[in-house]
């Protein structure tokens, strides 16, 4: 037989992957069955239509991450399985524009994302941090740290480097869940995406003459200069506002891992100096999403891993699989803080990376400054198997966190 021959007609089966809520930090044991057969198999989510390729090795999740060959535009022309009953992509969306018009939309918003743009709104979000712990402590033990700060936090941050005034942020919040929620059918999410995407038209309507450093008036001026459309400009502000929010869960993942492993806890107090390396860590560590997210198309036939993968075929990559690669992370299950170099891919990678992810560092390391510090006997109130996990969320995270001190 030879190489094209098995590489054409050498298919794994189509495996269901019903993708259940899953308690806790728990690693997705479908996934892990899906790794353990090869690094390239095939799927069929809940919604949606067909089956899928799944990538799961660290290599080969990057190389299709990062080549045109795989393009996300192409989607528009099928219907292909997926996680949620939502999130059909709309044209022009801009996580399903490809190169160039992906890059040319994305640099509309760079400043706001490199390090002096992301500095820029440190001192205030201390502040409002600081203000959150400050009322957490008054309240006084039983609390729920989600509600208190892990919640209003990210929120207010993320609402602040796009320019939306705080009498908003719980719109934002409200919509930001529906639309990240597979468990209210496909209606609610896209009233709630509608919504959302007509109060960032008005918005960036309002400062299409702007100078203002902000994502909305970068994105008003780069509408103004007629280098990017409205349409575009929405949609990206809509993409950043709900990506800011999912700090939120990571948070809480985070959270709940140094409370269920208080030794972990105890070395960042004691070593303040690792704690940038240690949010990395649990950054690669945690399972901050269900299943996959967006899906790509081959645009002609590609071979990955040994494995043909023809033109029009759809294409998903796991960066959950990726970061436990053990031929790349040693004991890829453990949490190891003294790990370096550490390349996980939690922020995805090439021209789709996240743009935010300088910016959920920043929030991941005051809050883990801020919290271990200023409440240093904190503790969880319940078993850590009555912290309940959000059912039915695209972003995986804690209800609530209740501690006490």
């Amino acid at each position: 037989m030879t190489e094209r021959t098995t590489l054409t007609e050498v298919r794994p089966p189509v495996r269901h992957w019903p993708v259940v809520d899953l308690p806790g930090a728990e690693f997705d044991p479908v996934l892990a069955e899906l790794m353990a057969e090869g690094p390239v198999t095939r799927i069929q989510l809940p919604n949606g239509e067909g089956w899928a390729w799944l990538v799961t090795r660290y290599e080969d999740v990057r190389r299709v991450a990062n080549d045109p060959r795989f393009g996300r535009e192409a989607v528009m022309e099928k219907q292909v399985t997926r996680l949620a009953p939502h999130f059909i992509p709309d044209r022009g969306a801009v996580g399903f524009l490809d190169p160039p018009e992906h890059t040319l939309l994305r640099r509309s918003v760079a400043p706001a994302f490199t390090t002096k743009g992301v500095e820029r709104v440190r001192g205030r979000a201390r502040a409002m941090l600081d203000e959150l712990v400050d009322e957490l402590l008054r309240g006084g033990p039983p609390a729920d740290l989600t509600s208190a700060v892990l919640t209003p936090f990210p929120i207010a941050v993320i609402c602040e480097l796009m320019g939306v005034p705080a009498g908003d942020r719980h719109s934002m919040h409200i919509w930001t869940q529906l639309i990240l929620s597979s468990a209210h059918g496909k209606e609610v999410p896209e009233r709630a995406k509608r919504e959302m995407a007509a109060y960032f038209s008005d918005l960036i309507g309002l400062r299409e003459n702007s100078t203002g450093e902000d994502v909305t008036s970068l994105l008003g001026a780069a509408v103004g200069r007629g280098e990017i459309t409205p349409e575009q400009a929405v949609g990206l502000a809509v993409l950043l506002q709900i990506g800011g929010e999912a700090v939120t869960a990571n948070s809480g993942q985070l959270f709940y891992l140094l409370l269920t492993r208080p030794h972990l806890a105890e070395r960042l107090r004691a070593e303040p100096e690792i704690r940038p390396r240690a949010i990395d860590e649990l950054l690669r560590y945690i399972p901050h999403r269900n299943a996959v997210g967006l899906s790509r198309i081959a645009l002609e036939d590609v071979d990955v891993a040994g494995v043909r993968i023809r033109a029009g075929e759809p294409v998903y990559v796991s960066y959950l699989a990726a970061n436990r690669d053990p031929g790349v992370f040693s004991d890829p299950d453990g949490i190891d803080f003294s790990r370096s170099p550490n390349p996980h891919v939690a922020f995805g990678f090439g021209p789709h990376y996240c743009p935010g992810g300088m910016l959920a560092r920043l929030e991941e390391e005051l809050l883990t400054d801020a919290l271990l510090d200023r409440v240093p006997k904190m503790r969880l109130a319940v078993p850590p198997d009555q912290v309940f996990f959000r059912k039915g969320a695209l972003i995986r995270g804690p209800e609530a966190l209740p501690v006490t001190w």
